[in-house]
């Protein structure tokens, strides 16, 4: 069975990292599967290109460019982000393109495939499958929704947009969309419940078929190892209680939830029984420290880690990872943290109750509650089961997410869509 997935880039952000992993997972279980992406930062043998030559590469970047930065003629200055899809590429001729049995498309947008240029994709007459890595293929143009319920009709008023009207871009994107769709067969997975139920409200996708299935992760590389080794790793005393978050204070993505995690953790240090001297809190990703606000507990910043086996390491060092994101749909840091059994905190939104069970493997908080949000960290730093807690963590990134269970999910599907073809 040979497949096909399209991404924007390689292994770049959440979707980018699923569909590698993915790829990775169905080659282990003995399919023929390939990653074409748009563009490719670095020369790279793990995926191909349809950005090859200088002509396209320079094409590729126009595209980029001018989706990230054309917006903000239409956006208000928010943090939420929001595509036009006004720039594309037509790829339906490509040659391993025709050759595959399944074509399945990731993220795709940054200039990438406009709603016109799926629906060519659907001329190939193969078997299409489409993974939502959020929610912009059934919007009028933003990837992550909060309370707006604009997309179970056709957009409009968006409140996104400097412009809002019954007619606006939003409204505009979404009439484009729907009269691609008409010409695209495709059958959509979901990664988490929460999306699977967010796309059957939807305007757009809620009369297309959907199978959840969740990302995978590589369990043999996000692996436990032992807490006070890795701790000495960090420099880190056994003795001490290590709070890990993956999220910098960012400026684009306000969904990420930095805001609550300070006030979560001066609410946790001012709480009594809380000793702040045992408590050190570690962060990664690729900020700099001087965008860095003032932590209630001596904080370590590891910036950006590129090598997955010490980041698994990184995971071990922890007690607990919080993880405070308003919305997402089955975030790779919680994932890759409970398979290094090290426990979640997090709020009770988008994917992340399909991977945190409160109080048996981590603590789903009140939805944008700070105070909650300390108190799950507090539940972990008295418990005393901590060691079942753990083993709980692994144990159910073992039975539902690992390479070969998630796979497996995706043949039956690639070949229950194939049985459907015409003869």
């Amino acid at each position: 069975m040979k497949i096909v997935h399209l991404n924007t880039y390689e292994g770049n952000g959440g979707a980018g990292r699923a569909c590698l992993r993915l790829n990775h997972a169905l080659n282990a279980g003995g399919a023929a599967s390939r990653v074409m992406v748009f563009f490719q930062f670095n020369d790279s043998t793990k995926t191909g290109t349809f950005s090859k030559n200088v002509f396209q590469k320079a094409k590729a970047i126009f595209n980029i460019l001018a989706e990230r930065y054309l917006v903000k003629l239409f956006a208000k200055n928010s943090k939420t982000p929001f595509s036009l899809s006004w720039f594309g590429r037509n790829v339906a001729k490509n040659q391993e393109l025709k050759d595959a049995d399944i074509i399945h498309i990731h993220w795709i947008n940054h200039g990438f495939l406009r709603p016109k240029d799926l629906a060519k994709l659907d001329e190939l007459d193969k078997p299409i499958v489409w993974t939502f890595h959020d929610s912009n293929a059934f919007t009028g143009g933003c990837h992550v929704r909060y309370t707006c319920e604009n997309y179970h009709k056709s957009c409009g008023f968006c409140p996104l947009l400097k412009n809002s009207s019954e007619k606006d871009i939003s409204h505009k994107t979404w009439m484009r969309k729907s009269k691609a769709y008409a010409a695209l067969n495709c059958h959509i997975v979901a990664p988490s419940h929460w999306m699977a139920n967010s796309v059957k409200m939807s305007s757009l996708m809620g009369f297309r078929p959907v199978t959840v299935i969740p990302n995978t992760i590589e369990t043999n590389v996000f692996k436990p190892y032992v807490k006070s080794e890795a701790k000495r790793m960090l420099q880190i005393p056994a003795d001490k209680f290590v709070l890990m978050s993956g999220f910098m204070p960012s400026k684009n993505d306000k969904h990420k939830g930095t805001s609550y995690l300070i006030e979560a953790l001066n609410d946790l240090a001012s709480r009594p029984g809380i000793n702040k001297e045992k408590i050190e809190l570690v962060i990664f990703g690729n900020k700099e420290n001087a965008d860095m606000p003032d932590f209630p507990f001596k904080t370590t910043f590891l910036g950006a880690i590129a090598n997955d086996t010490h980041l698994a390491k990184c995971y071990s060092a922890a007690d607990v990872f919080v993880a405070p994101s308003l919305e997402d749909n089955l975030p790779n840091t919680v994932m890759e943290s409970l398979s290094c059994a090290t426990p979640v905190v997090a709020f009770k939104t988008g994917g992340i109750p399909d991977m945190v069970k409160h109080l048996e493997n981590g603590y789903l908080a009140n939805y944008r509650s700070a105070e909650d949000l300390a108190t799950g960290i507090e539940w972990l730093y008295h418990d005393e089961h901590a060691p079942e807690i753990q083993k709980e963590a692994r144990r159910s990134i073992l039975m539902h997410f690992s390479e070969a269970v998630v796979a497996e999910k995706h043949l039956n599907l690639y070949q229950s869509l194939l049985d459907l073809q015409p003869k």
